[in-house]
Formats: structure tokens, sequence, C-alpha cells
């Protein structure tokens, strides 16, 4: 393998449509390793989350140019105030992330990237610090064989939880799935919702010319919870529009709202991405409460997913019990840091 360093956005943005064809077969393949995704989240650095870093993308390309690896890093302080190389989209923003490389690839490529770094002189190029790996991603065993090869020190530790529902194609075959106290819970919060005496109707976000001032409604119903509230920074409102747009324009977002009388009173943030939903985010308006809108919202786009055929709904991070409560199963991301 024929290793080289992006280190420039101009670099990043040339790979572009090299960069995704490799994550459409990737061992690890989520919406924030999309490239549209990456520089999106390069350009405002997380919202802020980050107040300096270098790009240090590691990419591999076989004897005849072929792009077979992509270490998406960047060179910063981490967490704990060292040196570090970390993943392009660390931490708080972006719940799955990985290296990208086809699976027969993967364990040459991890060994390829360590003997790499373990040559370079810059400043924390010999510390990996990766977060938000699936514990089911093929990177983790990969990166701890070749590590064990060729000396470097690794350490693994548990991260947040991330629930996730398996689709049967069926509303009622899934609804039916689920704890009965729960099912009937759920029918009962749609029948009173529908049965209201004002209107209500839920529906997606389609018109792009309206789009920041459906993200901007999206972001006042986030607001309504305190800590999502003090989470929306200005510097992390503007990262949230780039994202959006980013994914409107590759073809997968989903943004959902439920109306009461023609007032939005909860809406999902979500991406539908690979025939998976992937919940980003979502926003409620306490003042309709009794309602449950959010609830009811989150069946209606249950309901949608599975007459779609979409094969998996998934929570990601954060492991509330409403998650739980519709019939999530549990897993969890990891950190992975690796040491020279």
């Amino acid at each position: 393998m024929n290793i080289e360093t992006i280190r420039t956005l101009p670099e990043l943005v040339a790979l572009e449509k090299e960069w995704n064809d490799l994550l459409a077969q990737s061992a690890s393949h989520v919406p924030f390793l999309r490239h549209e995704y990456i520089t999106a989240w390069w350009q405002g650095l997380g919202g802020g989350e980050w107040k300096h870093g270098e790009l240090y993308i590691i990419t591999a390309r076989q004897e005849q140019g072929k792009l077979v690896g992509i270490a998406p890093l960047f060179l910063t302080e981490n967490k704990q105030g060292g040196p570090a190389l970390l993943m392009l989209g660390s931490i708080e923003i972006s719940d799955y992330l990985d290296v990208i490389a086809r699976p027969d690839d993967l364990p040459a490529f991890s060994e390829a990237l360590l003997s790499y770094l373990a040559d370079q002189q810059a400043p924390g190029a010999h510390v990996l610090d990766l977060y938000n790996l699936l514990e089911s991603s093929p990177t983790i065993p990969a990166l701890q064989s070749a590590a064990e090869k060729l000396g470097w020190n690794v350490a693994m530790e548990p991260l947040q939880h991330c629930p996730y529902i398996l689709l049967p194609g069926d509303w009622e075959k899934y609804i039916c799935g689920i704890d009965k106290k729960q099912r009937h819970e759920i029918r009962r919060k749609i029948r009173r919702a529908e049965e209201y005496f004002l209107p209500l109707k839920w529906y997606f976000v389609a018109d792009g010319n309206r789009l920041d001032k459906d993200v901007d409604d999206f972001m006042d119903l986030m607001t309504f919870d305190p800590d999502k509230a003090k989470f929306l920074t200005p510097a992390m409102r503007d990262q949230m529009h780039a994202i959006v747009h980013a994914a409107y324009k590759a073809g997968w977002l989903q943004l959902a709202f439920i109306e009461v009388n023609g007032a939005k009173a909860a809406g999902y943030l979500n991406f539908d991405y690979m025939n998976h939903i992937w919940v980003y985010n979502s926003g409620l308006d306490f003042q309709y409460g009794e309602l449950s809108p959010g609830w009811v919202l989150l069946a209606y786009l249950l309901q949608w997913a599975n007459e779609q055929k979409r094969t998996s709904f998934d929570f990601m991070r954060g492991d509330e019990q409403y998650k739980y409560r519709f019939g999530a199963i549990d897993r969890r991301v990891m950190r992975l840091t690796a040491r020279k």
C-alpha cells in the first residue's frame, strides 16, 4: 500500500467521489463517514467543540492507484490535554465513527496505518484516540492485532449505549412484537391525538427553499429541553444548518414534524440512509405534553419505516427509556486508544 497524508481542505474536497465510492464497500458504512458530512463537520470543527485542529487524513492506495483505505483523522489536543490523532467527527455530534476500508483490506490497512504513524514526527502522531466505534466494528480487532504485531499499546473503554430496532417490514408485526403494556400505550396515545379537538398532522420537510426556516423551527423545539438549549450555541446552530444542508443535498435527510392546529409540536431530525433510519435528534414543545406528540410522531415514523421496508431504526447514542419501550435492543460504542 502507498500511504499519503491529506493536510488541506482542497485535497479533502477533491477526494469526494473516491471517498464515497470506497465507503459504499467499507466494513463500516454509516452516514457520519460520508464525505459531505465529514467536510461540513470539519469546516465547523464540530460546532466549536474543538478550538483548533489540523487535518491528518491517512489514505492508502494500491500500486495501480486504487484507493483502498481512509483513516479520517485530525491532530488536536484530546480531552486529557495531550496531542493526539482523533477521527474527524469526534466526539459529541457524530454518533458512529470508524476508518474506511473494505473488509478484506482492513487488516492490511490497519497495519499500514500504524506503521506509517510510527515513523511520523508530528506531535500526537503516536497516539490514536478513536471515539464512537461500534462495539461490533471489525476495525477494533484489526487494530488490536496490528498493534500487538507492531508494539503499540491498546486500551478499550465502553462509552454510551446505542439502542436500535430491527424492523420486520410490517407495522402490525412490529407493534405486536413489543411489550404488551407498551403496545397498548402507544396505540392509546395515537388514538387520543387523532381524536383531539384541534387538527393534527405530521409530515416530512420536502421544500429546500424553506429548509433554513424549518431547521430553525426544529432547533427552537430542541431548546424546550434546558440541556439542549445549552448545547445549541451560535456555532452549533451554524454547524447543524451545514449538516442538514449536506444531508438534504445528498438525498438522505429526513426531517419530520407533527403540528397541532398549524403549530409545530414535535420534530425528529433523522437520516434515511442505506435502508436504515438513523435518529439524530428530536425536539418537543412541552405545552402539548398532554398529547404526547413526541411519542405519536415517533410511532408514525416507525410505521412509515416499516411500510417502506427499512431494515432498522437506530436511536444511536443515549439510553433514554422510551427507546426500549418501543422495542429497542442495546449495544454500545467504544473508545479505542493506541499508543506507540
